[in-house]
């Protein structure tokens, strides 16, 4: 079978397309129970990191990278699947510590899987994706500390023109909430109004510092997908009992803040992990995707590759050169 194999290369890291035998899906996971047929992947800011070997996120090569993907059941001894049934897999550190999407085949353990939901076609599972995932973790955390469309006031998005963001704009949009995007690029201000933000944030306001540990009330919540300094500014800005769902560290994972926010105004700082996150929050939160992401506008933001194209799509998108998603199609 084809897949795109990573190895280590002097200090760095090269990926090329290779055949290799679906035997070596066996090695690197004996106590997988279920092979699943790759339709689709997709290609997320993590990837990008991977293919260009920063963070040492992989640390056994060769590695086949991917994150996620979409397929079917080919042979399956686990109680729950059965040879055709339509599965979605993200998380579990597949792509990282185990083999992952980029590969016609993969070998997985069933409790990984989550059943395709019947809303969804392969492609679009993949254009949503781990961000797509992550943003529905975070849209729900925030429900259920409170936030309610009949409220007044904007939900703040960052980072949104990335694929966690684009994702969360568009349903936030669809589920009847006013939306406040951030970004440091004016050619997605379009962008973005078309999936359904209401205002656009320059970035240089939130990464401004401050010197006041609380501002102005001016967002109900917020999917926070940069973290860093930014994530420190909008905490002292949330509304009382406001929460913040964080899913991103592209602005760096320190924190410099005070506990003001938290005890002056009880607002919540929610981690959301889309790694081990329980099965039946996984599933409900592809069910909510399914349901309310507008379908049109995730087709609009979408864009596909083959598995030989990702190397060079892997640094646009740390460079931060790709909006939307990009789907990754299988050989065959």
């Amino acid at each position: 079978m084809k897949a795109l194999m990573l190895e280590e290369a002097g200090k760095g890291v090269k990926a090329e397309l290779k055949d290799i035998d679906e035997a070596q899906l066996t090695e690197r996971l004996p106590d997988g129970d279920v092979t699943v047929r790759v339709t689709y992947s997709t290609l997320n800011y993590k990837d990008g990191m991977i293919l260009n070997g920063i963070g040492r996120l992989v640390r056994q090569y060769p590695h086949v990278p991917g994150i996620d993907f979409a397929g079917e059941v080919e042979k399956s001894e686990h109680p729950d699947f059965k040879p055709g049934d339509p599965v979605i897999l993200t998380g579990w550190r597949v792509g990282e510590a185990h083999w992952g999407g980029y590969a016609e085949k993969a070998r997985v353990k069933g409790e990984w899987l989550v059943p395709l939901p019947e809303a969804l076609t392969f492609a679009r599972a993949m254009a949503l994706g781990t961000a797509g995932f992550t943003a529905m973790l975070a849209i729900m955390a925030l429900e259920e500390h409170g936030l309610e469309p009949s409220q007044q006031g904007q939900v703040l998005v960052t980072g949104a023109a990335g694929g966690v963001g684009s994702v969360a704009v568009s349903v936030l949009a669809r589920m009847g909430y006013s939306v406040a995007a951030v970004t440091g690029r004016q050619e997605t201000h379009d962008y973005l109004r078309a999936l359904g933000a209401s205002e656009i944030i320059d970035r240089s306001e939130l990464n401004a510092p401050s010197d006041k540990p609380l501002e102005r009330e001016r967002w109900l919540g917020c999917v926070d997908a940069v973290g860093g300094g930014m994530l420190a500014r909008v905490l002292g800005q949330i509304a009382y009992r406001g929460s913040v769902a964080a899913v991103g560290l592209a602005g760096g994972n320190a924190l410099n803040t005070t506990v003001l926010p938290f005890l002056l105004r009880g607002v919540n700082l929610l981690g959301i992990d889309s790694v081990m996150c329980p099965k039946a929050e996984r599933a409900e939160a592809w069910r909510r995707l399914a349901e309310t992401m507008p379908m049109d506008k995730l087709d609009a933001i979408t864009q596909r590759a083959r598995l030989e194209g990702l190397p060079d799509l892997s640094k646009q998108i740390l460079e931060g050169r790709i909006q939307g998603r990009v789907v990754v199609e299988m050989p065959g």
